[in-house]
């Protein structure tokens, strides 16, 4: 989604609404929550959101835990999904996980094709009770017969901060692609979140902003999402999450529009997230849906 083609046959792409479609580390394969708040929570990203948006919320809390989630954006015929296992119980909390997308953007009726498969390990630590660190190391395969595209493979290393000066109060600081293989489809990157939970924590309030340091000199680069989350919990073992959110996004000058439910009980939890285009050059609808399992852990 970050980048320009600049062949005929790729700005015909963007033209027709698939500019999104880019396998881009940066903004696929978000999870539903993550969507429905703006593409937010980088401050906050704990389980499968540690694999997308930063490693460091891995150590948030205390969970073994597996998620997979499915997604499908109507522009591009593309099917997205994921899969993760992740351990927060012990001092060096680690998840394996699994990506893929297989996407196919149009000219007229002719159909093209992009896909890619992404695997890789975070880990995080808690420094101390007001900072959390992690690091991402992945491995890609991307293969696309758009004019103008490479086939692509090779590895990259994020890197994530979260600062917590109180118990409602999350600072986020993230590095993407920071060390590997040089790739359009992975671009360096830097993110920046913030997430508030005044109170008894059942209103939530996330703010994001995301740059693509590779893009041409001169191109505007940001992407910039927010969200707010409410929690209900009629029953001690039983809560209900409603939010809402919105994205901003420089290269398509593009607004977005999120929503999203979510149930969670102590053993697991279903969430469902939407994001729908509103104006800019595009047309992009896209729906996840996300189920996670959590294992009994020792006291």
């Amino acid at each position: 989604m970050y980048r320009r083609l600049i062949t005929a046959p790729a700005i015909l792409l963007s033209l027709c609404g698939a500019a999104q479609a880019d396998a881009d580390s940066l903004t696929d394969n978000l999870g539903p929550r993550e969507i429905a708040l703006g593409d937010s929570l980088r401050a906050e990203a704990t389980g499968t959101s540690s694999t997308v948006l930063n490693p460091a919320g891995l150590a948030l809390n205390r969970q073994l835990v597996f998620e997979g989630s499915f997604g499908y954006r109507d522009t591009d015929k593309a099917n997205i999904g994921s899969m993760a296992a992740c351990d927060s119980t012990t001092p060096v909390a680690g998840c394996f996980y699994y990506h893929y997308l297989n996407a196919e953007p149009g000219i007229g009726d002719m159909r093209l094709k992009r896909r890619f498969h992404e695997a890789g390990v975070t880990a995080a630590r808690a420094l101390s009770p007001q900072v959390v660190m992690g690091t991402k190391t992945h491995f890609f395969d991307y293969n696309s017969n758009v004019e103008g595209e490479e086939d692509q493979r090779g590895y990259s290393v994020d890197m994530g901060l979260i600062f917590q000066p109180s118990t409602s109060v999350r600072i986020a600081g993230v590095g993407y692609n920071l060390v590997g293989t040089d790739s359009p489809q992975y671009p360096r990157g830097v993110g920046t979140g913030l997430v508030l939970r005044p109170g008894a924590g059942k209103l939530g309030l996330s703010l994001d902003a995301l740059w693509n340091l590779d893009r041409a000199e001169g191109e505007d680069t940001g992407r910039y999402g927010g969200g707010i989350e409410y929690l209900l919990a009629p029953t001690p073992v039983a809560a209900y999450a409603f939010r809402v959110g919105g994205v901003y996004d420089d290269l398509t000058n593009g607004g977005y529009a999120s929503f999203g439910l979510g149930y969670s009980t102590p053993k697991m939890g279903l969430d469902i997230g939407g994001r729908k285009q509103v104006s800019g050059d595009g047309d992009e609808l896209l729906i996840q849906a996300g189920l996670r399992i959590v294992a009994p852990t020792p006291r």
